[in-house]
């Protein structure tokens, strides 16, 4: 949702955790996200839609519930899907509001710190790196079509450990998107080389998590979701990390 040119703020690398933390805080209760929650999260993430857009929508979507027959029932707010047009409709106004502002001008050197220190870099990049090569080795005999991608994205993914070790200043936004790269390779990697078994599988837990929830969605909203589910899900089945920075907290 963001116009295009616009940085990545440095500060949204906690993006999910301070999605996941407030709706547990509305919800009243601390319990795990499920695959849906995250898929959706990932979808704002993708969209580029802030922060403050989805904490607001949040606020919003639990203040319609309450005003409806569900809430008066004693039923609860149990997934993100419900806060899906709630956020967008927030979204949509904060861009209507700032196309009126002009462009933003860029953070001075000295504000564009550096969200994370190089050694914390490094471990994150390290611990990728152990987990594809753990990866590629079981898939040398379960998938052994696989495992060459595997490698390659690892060596790959080596490679940014000099960018760590470079003197000056870190572009993490460069770095972000290497991140992204590799991590749309192996998806590709994945999705190709993953049995009719194991997509058809992920496809019906996927309907019916959605089912409340599709008539609540556009056809781009519900295109972004699933494209999301599958994403993660194929991730957990292989046991593949995930390398965006967005994952580092």
């Amino acid at each position: 949702m963001s116009p295009p040119g616009t940085p990545i703020a440095l500060n949204y690398f906690n993006y999910f955790s301070e999605i996941e933390g407030y709706f547990w805080k509305k919800r009243g209760a601390h319990l795990l996200v499920s695959p849906l929650d995250w898929a959706i999260m990932e979808s704002w993430q993708k969209a580029e839609i802030p922060l403050a857009a989805v904490l607001k929508g949040i606020d919003r979507a639990f203040e319609s519930f309450q005003r409806s027959r569900r809430a008066g029932s004693g039923r609860s707010l149990k997934s993100l899907a419900y806060c899906v047009d709630a956020v967008l409709q927030v979204a949509d106004e904060l861009q209507e509001t700032a196309a009126g502002t002009g462009p933003q001008a860029k953070p001075a050197a000295r504000e564009a710190q550096e969200t994370f220190s190089r050694e914390e870099l490094r471990s994150y990049v390290r611990r990728n790196i152990e987990k594809l090569d753990c990866v590629a080795v079981k898939c040398s005999n379960r998938q052994p079509t696989l495992a060459p991608a595997v490698r390659e994205v690892s060596a790959n993914l080596s490679e940014t450990l000099t960018l760590l070790d470079s003197p000056g200043g870190l572009d993490l936004e460069d770095l972000e998107r290497r991140f992204t790269s590799l991590e749309e390779k192996l998806l590709a990697a994945a999705t190709m080389y993953a049995s009719e078994d194991i997509l058809l599988g992920i496809r019906r837990e996927m309907d019916r998590q959605l089912s409340p929830y599709r008539r609540k969605m556009t056809s781009a909203q519900l295109a972004q979701v699933e494209r999301q589910y599958i994403h993660k899900r194929l991730f957990e089945e292989f046991g593949l990390p995930r390398l965006s920075l967005f994952y580092m907290l």
